[in-house]
């Protein structure tokens, strides 16, 4: 096992352990927050495979997703302030 495999392994503990807490958040930014950071580690992954199989198409779909991700925690992120609680 490479140390890009270890990696790969060590973030998927990783976004178990924010699933739980996106799962048990008490409030809607923990929740929020838990999301970004899955979206975050998912891209980090998505990286950390292109390296490891060369093939650098999936950098550009690591990009299309950070922006992806972004819009739609700021989208969330402002349904949320305009409705107040879910």
């Amino acid at each position: 096992m490479t140390t890009l495999n270890s990696t790969l392994l060590v973030i998927s503990v990783y976004i178990f352990l924010v699933l739980i807490r996106v799962i048990m958040g008490p409030t809607i930014w923990d929740r929020l927050l838990g999301l970004n950071m899955i979206t975050a580690k998912i891209i980090i992954s998505i990286i950390v495979l292109a390296v490891l199989t060369e093939r650098s198409y999936l950098l550009d779909i690591a990009l299309v997703y950070s922006v992806l991700g972004f819009i739609g925690t700021v989208l969330i992120a402002r349904f949320v302030e305009r409705k107040g609680k879910i």
